[in-house]
């Protein structure tokens, strides 16, 4: 098993990160994809101590949306300081996560627009894949991979929520899509019949954590040895073993990211 997206190098595990990477070695994961934010000095400190004690860790680097409004005055700097970051980063396989969230509305859009154009630029540059964070963006979100994209850019949409049509057009990209603990709540219904169309091939699983546990850790802080549940309800939706759907997206895990 993979967890393709998590925070372990955020404050929320600085206290007993040892016993959170000992258990999802336990649980039997691979390894994870860790998402950093760029020009963090803590969580690339973090992220350092990370590596020593799971080799098999790889890093996403980039600007969320909610950090976008850092960079107003020069949203290229955002990406220069994410190929920097980058090369400065042995472990480093992907940019992101990165997009647009236009529910918190945390940055303004235009600012975030800009930033996101400006990663998606980058990855087609360094032929690096995306992690995408999309909330109540879609057709921005598309039309930016579109353009700047110009369908060589590769990636994911992260802890996927959205509409059969996002997934459709996600899909029909060549994107992947993850699912992460929101999948096992009682009320995802309409995700869960989401999920099932998604191909074996495409699919990936992932906790975010610390946030979103799964059922029936909700609530709590969630961790990478969780995304065992996640791959339960994903197998139990494609009508196949637990093993199987790991094996598949571990699978998938490695053809895009390369690790």
């Amino acid at each position: 098993m993979i967890d393709s997206h998590c925070h372990l190098a955020g404050a929320e595990f600085a206290a007993d990160l040892p016993e959170v990477v000992g258990r999802a070695i336990e649980a039997g994961l691979e390894r994870a994809m860790v998402i950093l934010a760029a020009g963090d000095t803590q969580e690339s400190e973090q992220a350092a101590i990370i590596d020593r004690l799971w080799p098999a860790v790889r890093v996403a680097i980039g600007v969320h949306p909610h950090s976008a409004a850092d960079y107003a005055a020069d949203p290229q700097v955002a990406a220069d300081r994410v190929r920097a970051q980058v090369r400065a980063t042995p472990a480093a396989r992907a940019l992101g996560e990165m997009g647009l969230d236009y529910h918190y509305d945390f940055a303004p859009r235009e600012i975030q627009q800009q930033v996101f154009r400006v990663q998606v630029r980058l990855a087609r540059e360094l032929d690096l894949p995306i992690v995408i964070h999309t909330r109540e963006a879609d057709a921005d979100t598309l039309a930016i991979l579109d353009e700047e994209g110009q369908g060589a850019v590769r990636g994911v949409f992260h802890c996927f929520t959205g509409s059969a049509a996002l997934a459709r057009a996600a899909l029909d990209r060549g994107f992947h899509l993850s699912l992460a603990g929101i999948v096992t709540f009682n009320r995802a219904l309409d995700l869960r019949e989401t999920a099932r169309m998604v191909p074996l091939d495409r699919l990936l699983t992932e906790t975010d954590s610390p946030f979103l546990a799964p059922v029936p850790y909700r609530g709590k802080r969630n961790e990478p040895a969780y995304v065992a549940r996640v791959v339960e309800a994903l197998a139990a939706l494609h009508e196949v073993s637990s093993a199987t759907l790991a094996e598949r997206t571990t699978s998938n895990f490695h053809s895009l990211f390369r690790p």
